[in-house]
């Protein structure tokens, strides 16, 4: 059955997500003294210890508005579905005035964090290809064995979360509105979102070789990518956090993959998600005979 196969009543059809208190959210956040992060899009989200020993994080919802109220149980159902080891849990969920949502604590936090932050261990190289595939494997989920599929999600290193034993995690996936007069419409959107998604993964896997911000969607990384001479330079490009210690041919493959994933377009994908997943696996299980 698909994630969103059927649209069922409420919460009801929610067996393994859990309904909390405010009163447990207010006392498993300590009165909401510990923020794991402030504003932004998704809003500020709290570390949680709850009575029974669950450790999570604690992110609002929005208010307690009647006309947001079928969204928000819209996107309970969504996110109460998801299923995959390199997609972030909701663990749980709770009403009343203000709205809260609960998942799993990342301990490690975002890829961003772990890629600029100077305080931070520096990722090695064999933790940032597998980053790489994490996030192609969530995305191959999302949006190839969901029924819909998925599409409201941003690959970039803040939604990448990362757990304790630093495997990546894509989060703050969401849902869209349906809007029936545009159904005939529907597979043409379903590739050009499929595109795009395609150029962000892009976009992290550069970040991801060169430790560098990404600067935005047709930004330096980007430009450098799809210069004719481009290979050159793959060596200077190289995050100086690694130090030296990388795999060459990897690099390449890696760097290939982001060239193809970026490469300008009439709105159709060069590559697909399936592909570069499979073969990026494929190149890790080489390097394991």
């Amino acid at each position: 059955m698909g994630c969103l196969h059927q649209r069922l009543g409420r919460t009801r059809a929610l067996p393994f997500v859990r309904r909390f208190k405010p009163r447990e959210i207010e006392a498993a956040t300590s009165g909401f003294s510990t923020a794991l992060e402030t504003g932004g899009p998704r809003g500020t989200a709290y570390r949680a210890r709850f009575a029974d020993g669950l450790v999570a994080t604690v992110r609002r919802a929005g208010g307690g508005d009647p006309g947001q109220e079928d969204h928000f149980y819209r996107e309970l159902q969504l996110l109460g579905r998801l299923n995959h080891r390199h997609v972030v849990r909701l663990r749980g969920f709770s009403e009343g005035h203000t709205r809260f949502l609960v998942f799993d604590q990342m301990e490690n936090r975002s890829l961003k964090e772990c890629l600029h932050d100077p305080l931070r261990t520096p990722l090695n190289w064999r933790t940032r290809l597998q980053v790489a595939i994490d996030v192609a494997a969530a995305l191959e989920y999302l949006y190839y064995f969901c029924d819909p599929p998925v599409f409201h999600v941003t690959v970039n290193s803040s939604n990448v979360m990362m757990d304790a034993d630093f495997v990546a995690k894509l989060s703050d996936v969401s849902v869209v509105g349906h809007d029936t007069s545009e159904e005939s419409h529907a597979e043409e959107r379903i590739q050009q979102r499929r595109a795009e998604l395609v150029f962000q993964y892009g976009v992290l896997l550069l970040e991801l070789v060169t430790g560098q911000s990404p600067g935005g969607g047709n930004g330096e990384l980007v430009r450098w990518v799809q210069e004719p001479g481009f290979a050159g330079s793959m060596q200077r490009m190289v995050d100086a956090d690694l130090g030296g210690t990388y795999d060459a041919g990897e690099l390449r493959d890696l760097v290939i993959v982001a060239r193809l994933c970026t490469r300008p377009g009439s709105g159709t994908a060069v590559v697909l998600i399936p592909q570069v997943l499979r073969y990026l696996q494929g190149k890790l299980d080489d390097k394991k005979i």
